[in-house]
């Protein structure tokens, strides 16, 4: 069972580190692993949700937590995190690269520095986060490494460019990385899911409720719970709620230009 796997990290003193650990996926993906008995190494760019999320996770659970509060879009923070363990003696046994942003923009409107920061955050980062860790863990006898890429990994649309672009890179990092870390004992997965209810994407209550009941969008702990099942079973990709999201990606790729073209004029509210 995937749950007694954690239970057993989690009994050793094991440690997981997550990045942006303080909302969303994150706090509960932070929450999950706490209530296995797993520590946490828990990073986040907003120091004051970092704390309270910190004080409620080690109340609850009664784990460590230590918090790391760090902005993951700049270039030597993956390094920066790999001396931080190193320092303390702390070989992660889980890794979740999950911090990431999303802004529904036409590429040519947003700055210079917008795009590079999306580029670090959810390419370059990630990509030395797993070099980094997966090195300690190939010489402390293995590991798990979740990374959360997304279902807009897998199409692409207009307004969202650096989004699906930059998600897709990674859940073809994560795919490449399982076959190669396997030898060494770490596992790798992709944790791609489709709309989730968390504030990435600035929706008001009374449009996130709607999103919920029309079921546009999963409830984070649904997802959480689907991706530490599918990493500790050895799963190469996740995809909650897989037949109703699978087809929705299906109809995206299906639609003509002129109807994407009539989507995205739609949506031009969003973008200012």
């Amino acid at each position: 069972m995937w749950k007694d796997r954690l239970n057993d990290i989690g009994s050793a003193g094991g440690y997981a580190l997550i990045t942006g650990a303080s909302s969303g996926i994150g706090y509960r993906m932070a929450c999950e692993l706490a209530s296995a008995g797993v520590n946490l190494i828990a990073v986040s760019n907003r120091n004051a949700e970092l704390a309270m999320a910190v004080h409620n996770i080690s109340e609850k659970y009664g784990v460590e937590v230590i918090p790391v509060f760090l902005d993951l879009s700049e270039e030597d923070s993956a390094l920066f995190l790999c001396e931080f363990c190193k320092g303390k003696g702390i070989v992660p046994k889980i890794l979740v690269n999950n911090a990431g942003i999303f802004r529904h923009r036409d590429f040519l409107d947003q700055e210079a520095e917008d795009i590079a920061a999306f580029m670090r955050l959810h390419i370059f980062v990630p990509t030395m986060l797993a070099r980094y860790f997966g090195e300690m863990m190939a010489s402390d006898g293995g590991g798990y490494i979740l990374n959360t890429a997304s279902l807009a990994g897998e199409f692409s649309f207009p307004g969202i460019s650096m989004y699906c672009s930059t998600k897709a890179y990674l859940r073809n990092l994560s795919m490449s990385l399982r076959h190669e870390f396997r030898k060494r004992g770490i596992a790798v997965t992709a944790l791609c899911p489709g709309g989730v209810a968390t504030d990435l994407y600035g929706l008001g209550p009374s449009l996130m409720k709607l999103a919920l009941n029309l079921g546009v969008v999963a409830r984070p702990e649904r997802v959480v719970r689907k991706g530490l099942k599918g990493l500790m079973n050895g799963r190469k990709t996740v995809v909650p709620d897989r037949v109703m999201n699978k087809f929705f990606v299906v109809m995206v790729k299906m639609l003509p230009s002129v109807a994407v073209r009539k989507i995205y004029s739609l949506l031009e509210p969003l973008r200012k």
